[in-house]
Formats: structure tokens, sequence, C-alpha cells
């Protein structure tokens, strides 16, 4: 590629998106690698030691450190590749700017890391290159190994880090010294796994930190300490064999969980923090394959491959993900800033290259020479996760979770959405906040959110004092469910239970709160609003792309009951009881919708209402524009209320006629008997 580099115009198709993956052979995804790499070239700096890619937006660290990111990242595809035997036109642009970066007397010096310095993560990717690619280190001469020594061991060893999967980065920092012989701490890499083994939790799955934490988001598998704990059995194997052994083991555990994140259509549940890395959500898959592992039944290296192919397939359709110079930018299926961490600087996405660690795989390997299969034959359609607190469904032709307890250690933009919703799912996925100010902003997808200011600013579920799966029904209606208490006001109390779907009704999930607002003599006018909202879908007509019309029978598209626009939530028309429900069908997504289950017996006093909530643009990470249906009520002082509420989906799909997506719509499940028992004795 010229120094030019690539520009994207109105039609153009960015070549990530043109390589023939179709045989699922190696070559292809090389071709891929280097599609992705290419169009950095002219953000390298003069010495090559820093890129900086398109974008202004700062992060909570320093401008050097973000370009050390845009270097550093793109290491794990570059180096993955080469371990492999593949080649890059490029490579020796790493090579000089490795030199540069790490040299003290460069202009271009990265600068020695403080402690919880953004630069030890970057050490990760180049400690796993000098590992596995000599190109790198047998390049230097005796001065810049030594640069290297100081810069990727010293400094690191000597500062404090966070008490997370960060730990891991100084672990192969440390790594990619010793393998090649250079000054490193057996000490400091021996301690730091021992800590990192205290975040375990069984089952296979560690948490991201220690001890009264619940986050195990894609960073307990495939960003971070999963896929790192097999790239250390590989690498230290020989040495530490016991260590390594375990390792496999609690990958062969964990894969039988994490095969229910991905659906058939290559999708992945968007869950938790960084999700902007996108195809590095697939990367354990691979890392199974380079460490050795023997897979567990039922899952074969047909559909361990199925998995990633179909999963950088599907990215591959996501043509609105790049920047106008062929670059990756700060979002999901398209840019957005409101989704991301304080921490995604423009060359943050680069950690995508974690997915391409099977081009380190050998060919003559299975997971190369077998063809593709589909995994979700061979796994249970609904299957509890204790661990990170989920169940997980492949009815209704999508992958979704049900969560409950899971929370981020510390503040985080968007956390009640990335950790608290209700439900994740791999074809709607979810939505954040783009302000804080009504409930069009704060799109409130899959969340009950509550107002006690008349619907100017909502509370949603972010801490639970109480998170469980427990089971509900007798014999054969026995069945998992997500219970969780929590309060969003010190004088309200809220007990959820989260239903699975079925294959009686596979479009369908119920959400039951029990809602408790305390009598408050003092305030006794005191009124609590409550939203309780389904999952965001496109709000995009398919004859001229404006926003969704009532629903056309003929057209097979629209809503019900109206969408009356933003902010003007009185008009008359744009009103349904709760049991009609409110739903949404877009033709190139699907159909999305929620009722009121109460409405019968003793419940009929909740009256909830129904809309279409048409949520600020941007803030879901799938489509721009999204419309949510919502059930709407107010509880006043002293009131305890129950809400069963019933969400529909149904995903478009090659398979799907745009006729069928609202076939289960008239038929919401029935309320269980154990609910009706539980009501009845006022207990949930």
């Amino acid at each position: 590629m010229s120094q030019s580099g690539l520009v994207l115009g109105y039609h153009a198709v960015h070549p990530f998106g043109r390589v023939d993956l179709s045989k699922g052979d190696r070559a292809s995804v090389q071709e891929l690698l280097r599609t992705l790499l290419a169009p950095l070239e002219p953000f390298f700096s003069s010495a090559k030691a820093r890129v900086r890619c398109p974008g202004a937006t700062a992060v909570r660290f320093d401008q050097t450190a973000s370009e050390v990111e845009g270097i550093c990242r793109p290491l794990w595809g570059l180096a993955c590749l080469l371990a492999g035997g593949g080649e890059f036109h490029g490579t020796q642009w790493w090579v000089d700017g490795l030199k540069a970066g790490t040299d003290p007397e460069s202009p271009e010096f990265w600068g020695f890391p403080r402690d919880n310095d953004q630069r030890m993560v970057e050490m990760c990717p180049l400690g796993y290159a000098l590992a596995v690619a000599p190109v790198f280190w047998d390049s230097f001469s005796a001065r810049e190994r030594a640069n290297m020594e100081a810069w990727l061991g010293n400094s690191i060893n000597e500062k404090n880090m966070p008490n997370t999967n960060w730990l891991w980065f100084r672990v192969f920092a440390n790594l990619g010294l010793k393998k090649n012989g250079g000054k490193f701490s057996q000490e400091r890499l021996e301690s730091d796994i021992r800590h990192l083994d205290t975040f375990y939790r069984g089952g296979g799955w560690s948490n991201d930190g220690p001890e009264g934490i619940h986050q195990m988001d894609y960073y307990s598998s495939s960003f971070a300490i999963h896929f790192l704990q097999l790239l250390y059995a590989k690498l230290a194997g020989d040495e530490d064999p016991e260590r390594a052994a375990e390792f496999r083991r609690r990958a062969q555990q964990c894969a039988l969980d994490l095969a229910h994140y991905y659906d058939a259509e290559g999708r992945s549940i968007p869950f938790g923090r960084s999700v902007g890395y996108r195809f590095a959500m697939v990367s354990f898959w691979g890392a199974l394959a380079y460490a050795d592992v023997e897979l567990p039944a039922p899952l074969t290296w047909g559909m361990v491959k199925g998995i990633v192919m179909r999963h950088l397939r599907y990215w591959q359709t996501q043509n609105d993900m790049w920047s106008p110079a062929g670059t990756l930018t700060v979002g999901y299926s398209y840019p957005n800033m409101y989704m991301a961490e304080n921490y995604n600087s423009p060359g943050s996405p680069y950690w995508a290259c974690l997915a391409f660690i099977c081009l380190a795989v050998p060919e003559t390997h299975p997971f190369w020479t077998s063809p593709e299969e589909d995994h979700w034959p061979s796994l249970p359609p609904v299957k509890p996760l204790p661990q990170p607190g989920h169940i997980m469904s492949n009815l209704g032709g999508h992958c979704m979770l049900l969560s409950s307890g899971q929370a981020c250690s510390y503040p985080m933009k968007g956390t009640h959405a990335k950790y608290g919703s209700f439900a994740y799912s791999s074809a709607f996925g979810y939505s954040v906040p783009p302000g804080l100010f009504t409930l069009e902003q704060y799109a409130l997808a899959s969340q009950l959110g509550l107002s006690d200011d008349g619907g100017e600013y909502w509370k949603t579920r972010r801490l639970s004092s109480y998170a469980s799966i427990e089971t509900r029904g007798d014999g054969a209606d026995a069945g998992p469910v997500l219970v969780s208490v929590w309060a969003p006001f010190s004088d309200v109390s809220v007990r959820t239970i989260l239903m699975p779907p079925t294959p009686a009704a596979p479009n369908w999930h119920l959400r039951i709160h029990r809602i408790e607002v305390q009598a408050a003599a003092a305030n006794a006018s005191r009124s609590i609003m409550t939203a309780d909202g389904a999952f965001a879908i496109h709000n995009e007509n398919s004859t001229d792309g404006r926003y969704l019309d009532l629903y056309n029978t003929a057209v097979g598209e629209g809503t019900q009951p109206k969408i009356v626009g933003n902010y003007d939530t009185l008009t008359p028309d744009g009103w349904a009881r709760g049991h009609e429900g409110a739903f949404a069908v877009c033709r190139d997504a699907g159909a999305v919708g929620i009722r009121s289950l109460e409405a019968a017996g003793s419940l009929r006093e909740a009256a909830r209402e129904a809309n279409l909530v048409n949520a600020d643009p941007n803030s879901n990470l799938i489509h721009s524009r999204t419309v949510i249906p919502t059930l709407q009520h107010t509880l006043k002082s002293g009131q305890t209320a129950w809400y069963v509420t019933a969400i529909y989906a149904k995903p478009a799909g090659p398979t799907v006629a745009v006729a069928s997506f609202l076939d289960g719509w008239d038929s919401p499940p029935a309320l269980p008997a154990w609910l009706q028992a539980e009501i009845a004795e006022n207990k949930a």
C-alpha cells in the first residue's frame, strides 16, 4: 500500500469485507489480517515508534501512551501471523518502531511506565511478539536488547498494577524476555500468577478481580484471563507442566459454557465493557487450538472452527465500523463514543487482533483441516451458568443471556446498562444512555427504570443485594430462574425474577418484579414512575429510511401503537393498554415487543400502559436509530405492586420470512403455576 493509504468513499467496501472466507482456510484469514494492518501505514510516526490512528479523542492516559497502543495492539495479529509462517510487507515498520520506542535517546521514546500506567497493558502483546516471532529480538543489537530489557522488564517489575487481569500483562512482559534469554524476573512472574490464581472461582471461570468482585465478562475469557492462560500453557508448559495442565483443564470446562455466547449467524452476545474490541470476542476458541487443548465432548474442532469463521464473516458485513482512512473506529457496528470506556483511544480497538491467534496454529491442526460445523445441535438450548450468574438461551433465533448480580468494580460510563440489564442478545445488542434526561436519553433497553421526579431522571438496577440462580416449578415443569434483590432508592425495594424462553414459547422470556414503596408519613404524596423496556430495535423503514410508521400488514413492517416522536409522551394515540402491549417490526432486524401479563385476576390493579420510546440516536451498539417497546406505570407511597412482563424477540435471518416476524406475538406464555402461587402468598 502506498503512503497515501486507503480512503473509503461513499459506496466503498473495506478490503476486510472483500476477502473470501468461504473456504475457511488459513491463507484467507492471513489475508484478512493484512487488510487490517495495511491501512495503519500512513499513521506511523517518522521513526515508526508510534501510531496515531485517526480521531482526536482523549482518554484517561497521556497521548504518547495512546500512540503506543496504536503500534502495540496490532502486534497481536502480526505476531500470530509470523509465528505461523505468514508474511506481511510492513513487518519492518514494527521492528523499527520497537527499537525507537524503547530507546531513551530517541525523540520517540515511549517513556518508562509509572504506577498503573497504560503502557503496562501494551507490554503484553509486545512480550508475546518477542516470544513467538524471532524477527524482533534477532533484529536488535546488544544495546537495543538492553533498552528492551530496561523498558519491558525492569520498569514494569518495579511498579504497582491494578488488581485485575492487568497482572497477566506483567507475566507476558517477563515471559517475552525469558524466551529470548533477556533479563527478567522469575520471582515477579511466579508471584503474579499465584495471585491471579486467587481470582479463580470454579467451573473453569475466573473473576476479573479479587474476592468481593463479581465481574465475569469477556475479560474472563477471550480478552485476557482464559486467553492468556492458554498462551502461557503453550509457551511455558514444558517447564511449568502442572500449571499448564490446570489452565487447559479450566479451558475445557469453560468451553462448554462459552459456546452458548455465539449464535448460528456468527454473532456473539455483547455483554460488559470493552465490546469495542469486536472480534476479539472469539479469540478463546483459536487459543484452544494454539494450546493443544483436548476438546470436551460434544465439542469438535469443526464446531470450534465454525464459531471462529462465522464470527469473522459476520464482522465482514459491518461496513460502518471503519474510519474513512480504513482504520477501526471506537464503537461497535458503527463509530460510537457513548458506549466507549474512558480508556478507549483511537488505537484501542486493535485489541481485536487477538482473534488472529488461530494464525499461529499449524495448517495441519484439525482446527484448519476439519469442515465447519454448527455447535448448537449438540448443546442444550437453555443452560444456567452459576459462576457468571447467567441463564443462556438459544431459542427464538438468537443467543440470549439473562443476567443478575454482576457489576463493574469501579465507576464506568453506562455501567448499569453493560452489567445490570436483565437480558443481552446477540441480535439486538444493548443500549447505553447518550444523555441523562428523560426516557429517550436513558434508552432503557432490557431494563426497569424508576423515577421519583416526574420522569426526568431514572434509576435502574446496578448493584444487587442478592442474586442467585434458583429453581421454580415441579417435575417436568421445573426450570432455572434468576432472582435478584435491588434498591433504586432507599425507600424502594425490587425483587426481580427472570425466566428464560421455553420450547413452547421460544420468542418470549418473562420478567417478574415485586416493587415495594415504603410509606412515608413526611411525604405521603411521593410517587414512583416505572418504565420496563424490551430490546431496542432498528427504527428505520425499508422504503425510504424514515422512522417506522404504524404496522402495515402488507409491508410486514411498523409499530403498534405509533411512535409519537421524541419527548411527546402525552399523545393519546401513542399509547396502548399494557396487556395489548407494544411492538416494533423492522424488515432488516426482526420484531421485538412487550406485554404486561398481570392484567388478570388479582393483579388487575397494576394497569400498566404500553408505548414506543424513540431512543436518542447512537444509544444502541448495533443500530444507530432504535425504538424500545416499553411498559409504564406509577406507584404511590406505601404501595406494593407485582409486574409480570413478557418480552417478545424474533430476529431477522437468512431463513426467516418477514411474514413470520409476529407469528408468536398473539400467543404470550401463560403465568406459570409456581408464579401464581408465589404471588398469592405474597412472596417472590
